[in-house]
């Protein structure tokens, strides 16, 4: 594409101004790491609060210290706002909005289409635009590219188009957004090269990797995710046949990971949460069967995964069922209702799910999770209800039937837990690590 080069200089020395659509969990981090870089960013939200939240300078990422955020905005190098006109003086675009799915497990590419929508008026010839929200294989060229060219504008010729997936892991202390390894697939070699270029503001030559269209690129995001759909559910699946055996899952997963090689550790769970494991195997089996395949495999893990949450509550039963007492009217206190330990973020989290089971049996439940002070749950099998956290108190347990760990958050003091309930069911396998010999605890 002719004026690409330009482009190239441009974002190599780092004269280039980036614009950043959808300032959560992924773009916001992308946001303040590309105007630590140097480059001018400009981050797009449709959420007015967001937007002058970081305009204040204050985080609402946890991931994202108000510290480091407030002297990029402070120097002018981020600034956020709430109209797509202000991506008109942008060289390159990041599209991070939210890909969900519905109730019926399908694809919700809204989120995208509306940013597409938006943005298609103001993309400057010889720009990029890279996607990096999860979907699955052709979005980029089948949906964001026909929005993005206009009457007279075409991908490729007047400006350059890529996927790049997003490796955000909220709480991950250890990688982000400027260590992070990226792969880009871009529409041609142009597009390629200039999202190499940008993301080689972040992180080193060698950690980017290109692959030859925005489609393998897609894939690749969908595989690294479905790796580990796949793997939990065998382990979960095992789980609930070593229940059956009386054989303990976490003592089996210990003695088999002391192999060196040909084995990786999984571990069982009350299921799978947040914006990825949960949604993306549904994004490749919906898409497969546009082509008369039908990924059995993945859509039974997807299942085994989706189950975790009821043999959680059965477990809980059974135990209560043992000491005289029905899970109905059963008071019941689940602990953490993020999806992972020490994060705020609660979507898909499998903890709302047991509350959701535990309410359909007639369960009284209350829940506590110092990061995460109001849940709202979707209704199902019973009508939709908001719960907000409670205090954690030895005044707190000793009402309560049983208590769930669903979410091993290290704030909670685990022997604590222990000592001061009257049945603890630890979906987490923490309890592990602390000797108890009171016979109060269960585990998966």
């Amino acid at each position: 594409m002719s004026g690409s080069s330009g482009l190239l200089g441009k974002i190599r020395g780092k004269d280039a101004t980036v614009a950043v659509i959808g300032l959560g969990y992924v773009g916001l981090p992308l946001a303040v790491e590309f105007a630590r870089a140097g480059v001018a960013v400009r981050g797009i939200d449709v959420n007015g609060e967001r937007v002058q939240a970081i305009n204040r300078g204050q985080s609402y990422i946890p991931d994202v210290p108000s510290a480091t955020l407030a002297p990029v905005v402070q120097a002018g190098r981020l600034v956020a706002s709430t109209a797509y006109r202000d991506c008109a003086a942008a060289d390159a675009a990041v599209i991070c909005v939210p890909t969900p799915f519905t109730r019926m497990k399908a694809p919700d590419l809204s989120y995208i289409e509306a940013a597409c929508t938006a943005l298609a008026p103001h993309v400057g010839p010889g720009s990029l635009v890279v996607l990096q929200s999860t979907t699955y294989p052709g979005t980029t060229e089948e949906l964001v590219r026909p929005i993005l060219e206009t009457p007279g504008r075409q991908a490729g010729r007047d400006f350059l188009l890529a996927f790049s997936p997003e490796r955000i892991d909220p709480g991950n202390k250890q990688f982000g957004a400027h260590n992070t390894p990226k792969v880009v697939g871009g529409l041609d070699a142009a597009s390629t090269e200039a999202a190499a270029a940008l993301f080689g503001l972040l992180v080193p030559p060698e950690q980017i990797h290109r692959v030859g269209s925005p489609r393998v690129a897609e894939m690749c995001k969908l595989l690294e995710n479905i790796f580990r759909s796949v793997n939990i559910a065998l382990v979960n699946e095992l789980a609930k046949l070593c229940d059956r055996m009386r054989i303990d899952i976490w003592e089996v997963i210990d003695a088999a990971a002391t192999k060196p090689f040909g084995f990786m550790p999984f571990y069982p769970g009350p299921g799978v949460g947040g914006h990825c494991i949960p949604v993306d195997p549904y994004y490749l089996s919906w898409k497969a069967r546009e082509y008369d395949f039908y990924t059995k495999f993945i859509e039974l893990a997807a299942e085994v995964n989706s189950s975790m949450p009821f043999f959680t509550v059965n477990r809980i039963a059974e135990a209560l069922n043992r000491q005289g007492k029905p899970l109905l009217g059963a008071r019941i206190l689940v602990l953490g209702a993020a999806f992972k330990r020490d994060i705020d973020d609660p979507r898909n989290a499998p903890a709302l799910e047991v509350m959701k089971a535990l309410l359909a049996r007639g369960a009284e439940v209350s829940y506590h999770d110092p990061y995460v002070p109001e849940v709202s749950l979707d209704a199902g099998a019973v009508p939709a209800r908001r719960l907000a956290s409670v205090p954690l108190a030895e005044s707190t347990l000793a009402v309560q039937d049983c208590v769930c760990l669903a979410v091993a958050h290290s704030a909670f003091d685990i022997p604590w837990l222990i000592e001061h309930s009257r049945l603890l069911m630890d979906a987490t396998g923490v309890t592990r690590r602390f000797p108890q010999d009171r016979g109060t605890v269960i585990r998966l």
